[in-house]
């Protein structure tokens, strides 16, 4: 700090870089002066001359600091008060004290050094009141401060008249407020401080005056975009009230102006969840709708329909299809949507798109994904869906067809894009929006494009691990999707991202042959496994007490199954699944008391007595791992069932019941498993009854009068006869209680196994 310092005060010295040498000799004696001031008119005199020699554009960072050591820390918010709230000994009518502080502290303020100073900050509100309630009410409210506060004097008679010389701001001391504003917006923590400084409601009202509008509105949407969720949260009634007078601005608006207005509103629409408490905000939004339709209806060149496109996204964002009109009005907007993609895309290699480009695709993919959320179930519906569903819903079956097939050669384009990406540019946030896009399309409809989508997968799985590897210190990533208008997108980028857009698309993937084939040779398995020790960690990390559920988790786990029942020789050979063993036997004991992550806990079980079954026999002792493993899913798995009260079937458990529709097909997969692990290590069967799961399965079977639904009993039945037909001990134990009747004495294969005959 030492040396910068020198140096600017050598910099200072020579009278900054773009002064005659006699502007320079002018500003040293008027430094000399400010600094020897012995009264505010001594002061005044020579900040003017300053102003009037030495603009400000022509002094450099080093200059303008000695301009503020030697006006001192307070001057530039004292003229301001002074102007407001005249005391009559500064010299100067209030019109120029207001000129001169305002203008003063526009010049330090373009230094990003000068504008972070407690001292300027501390004039923000100061400015913010002016802008938005005019010199009048700051009048007012400093007269009610008292005469001990007002500088330079104790006031006289005349106060009270000349405190109403200033009526009304100029245009010079207007773009001066906005001036220091908008740099202290640009600092750093600059969005926060002007938050928590009453910015938004104060812009709110500066909107309404019309020397500030368009300012104002400026300014306040750039100051959401940085603080959208926050700003909403603390000033939603301010918000409210401005969006609902330009949305009816809008409506109201020539066609032109309101392809202008486009981009402006976008700025000020709440998040999502803000939205649906608000009935008038839902009809507003409707009548958007309804003054956008001419327009996407009419011819537009590329600059003029992308705004258009990119509202039309953060309005679907807000209330989905419902509001947006007409069936035929919807196929066309998606129409739209699809044809900018292709047009934007399909380019040669080394064109990439415009960043005013990239920002309209990623609202057109945003209208893709909805359109597809919509048009992969509407043919079902038909012509029968209820009026208060949205007009897509309610497409025909060839209207929804002619949606997928707009759909399937817009991702086309998306898929050709992508082939084209090197890995320098994986952290650029507009490949990112692109391989989201084509993410949703896989997660719904991977039936299409098959063969295109199967030689895009070492693309997909590379871009994921780098990302899963390096993410969290992609500062681009993270600043844009923490800035994306789209909800999908927004969030804090961790790194993990990537593959989570990815998952349901892998789920299904990995149950086909040859796209599975393809993720094995470019180990996608193994990113998998890191995904889950990796999330699992953070989850750890970051909650002591009540683990948040997360649906990726269990998706990375479907995938892994895939892969476990189709290839079982990858199981036996990959080290990943050695990994992925210890990750198990290490987190299924926590999940084990954590009911809100029941169905992660059932995938988890599911996953090691896949691995569990494919091991062969070992002569020597148990890893303690593994028996701890065994030992919890026991016990997991035998609180699913409870007996039927009298002749009524096995139940549920309680603790299982809410997640039962979830968990069920993963309870039987495991008990299946487990008759494998039996047969392959005839060390389980102990374990088995000294976890007294065999006691406790009996016992349920016994005390109901019929057995669970098909597909269980089969289950229970497949894992009882790999028990009996290994352990002698257990094969008794089932006879005698097999004697007792009840559901267990139905079994016919388990009676087969234990020797008695049916």
């Amino acid at each position: 700090m030492g040396d910068q310092a020198a140096e600017e005060e050598e910099q200072g010295a020579a009278g900054g870089r773009c002064l005659s040498e006699a502007q320079t000799q002018v500003l040293d004696r008027c430094l000399h002066a400010l600094r020897h001031a012995k009264n505010d008119s001594q002061t005044l005199a020579a900040l003017m001359l300053i102003t009037r020699l030495c603009p400000a554009s022509q002094l450099d960072p080093a200059t303008m600091r000695r301009v503020f050591e030697a006006v001192g820390p307070a001057l530039p918010a004292r003229l301001l008060v002074t102007a407001l709230r005249d005391a009559g000994g500064a010299g100067l009518p209030p019109q120029e004290l207001l000129s001169l502080g305002s203008a003063l502290l526009a010049a330090l303020s373009t230094d990003p050094n000068m504008a972070a100073r407690p001292q300027l900050l501390a004039t923000v509100p100061l400015l913010l009141g002016l802008l938005a309630d005019g010199p009048g009410s700051q009048q007012q409210n400093r007269a009610e401060a008292g005469p001990e506060a007002r500088p330079g004097g104790s006031g006289g008679e005349g106060d009270e008249s000349r405190r109403s010389e200033v009526k009304s701001l100029d245009e010079a001391v207007v773009a001066d407020c906005f001036q220091v504003l908008t740099a202290v917006l640009g600092l750093l923590r600059g969005p926060e401080r002007l938050l928590a400084r009453g910015a938004v409601p104060a812009l709110c009202r500066a909107s309404g005056q019309n020397c500030c509008h368009q300012r104002a509105l400026s300014l306040l949407g750039c100051l959401l975009s940085r603080t959208r969720e926050e700003a909403w949260r603390k000033h939603p009634a301010e918000l409210l009230s401005l969006l609902l007078r330009l949305c009816s601005e809008f409506c109201r608006a020539s066609d032109q102006t309101r392809l202008q207005m486009c981009a402006q509103l976008v700025r000020f629409l709440p998040p999502p969840e803000a939205a649906l408490q608000s009935a008038e905000l839902r009809e507003a939004v409707g009548r958007v709708w309804a003054a956008l339709r001419p327009t996407l209806q009419a011819k537009l060149t590329p600059k003029q329909i992308g705004p258009v496109l990119v509202l039309s996204a953060c309005l679907l964002d807000l209330y989905g299809w419902e509001s947006v009109g007409p069936a035929r009005f919807c196929c066309l907007l998606v129409n739209r949507a699809c044809v900018e993609v292709r047009m934007g895309l399909e380019e040669p290699p080394g064109n990439d798109p415009s960043p005013e480009l990239q920002n309209t695709l990623t609202g057109c993919y945003r209208i893709m994904e909805a359109a597809m959320e919509q048009a992969c179930t509407a043919g079902a519906a038909g012509a029968t869906a209820p009026p208060h569903c949205s007009a897509l819903s309610a497409l025909s079956l060839q209207q929804s067809r002619q949606v997928l097939e707009v759909l399937q050669e817009a991702f086309s384009a998306v898929i050709f894009y992508l082939q084209q990406v090197e890995s320098d540019r994986f952290s650029d946030p507009f490949v990112l929006a692109t391989f989201r896009a084509l993410c949703a399309w896989l997660a719904e409809e991977t039936s299409c494009l098959k063969e295109e989508v199967t030689a895009l997968l070492p693309f997909l799985i590379g871009y994921a691990r780098r990302h899963l590897q390096e993410g969290a210190a992609e500062p681009s990533l993270s600043d844009w999707t923490a800035r994306l208008s789209f909800s999908e997108g927004g969030g804090a980028w961790t790194g993990t991202g990537a593959l989570r857009y990815l998952l349901p698309a892998l789920c299904h993937l990995s149950a086909e042959d040859a796209p599975r084939k393809v993720l094995l040779s470019v180990d996608a398995p193994a990113l998998l496994v890191d995904f889950l020790i990796r999330t699992w960690t953070d989850l750890r990390g970051r909650s002591l007490t009540a683990l948040p559920r997360d649906p990726s988790m269990e998706t990375a786990c479907s995938a892994l199954l895939n892969v476990m029942v189709t290839e079982p020789d990858s199981v036996r050979k990959d080290l990943c699944f050695r990994a992925l063993e210890v990750h198990l036997s290490e987190a299924l004991p926590v999940l084990m008391n954590k009911p809100r992550l029941l169905v992660l806990a059932a995938n988890y079980c599911t996953l090691g007595l896949m691995i569990g079954r494919l091991k062969a026999p070992t002569g020597g002792p148990v890893d303690s791992g593994q028996r701890r493993f065994f030992s919890v899913t026991l016990r997991f798995l035998r609180g699913a069932l409870r007996p039927g009260s009298g002749s009524g079937p096995v139940q549920v458990s309680a603790d299982w019941e809410e997640s039962w529709d979830e968990a069920a097909e993963l309870w039987r997969l495991s008990l299946q498993a487990l008759g494998g692990c039996v047969r392959a290590q005839p060390w389980l069967s102990g374990l088995i009854r000294d976890e007294g799961w065999l006691r406790h399965t009996v016992g349920v079977l016994t005390q109901s009068g019929a057995a669970p639904e098909r597909h269980s009993q089969e289950a229970l039945e497949e894992a009882l006869c790999a028990v009996a037909e290994r352990c002698p001990d257990c094969r008794r134990e089932v006879r005698e209680a097999m004697r007792s009747g009840g559901a267990l004495g139905r079994m016919k294969r388990l009676k087969a196994a234990v020797g008695l005959k049916d």
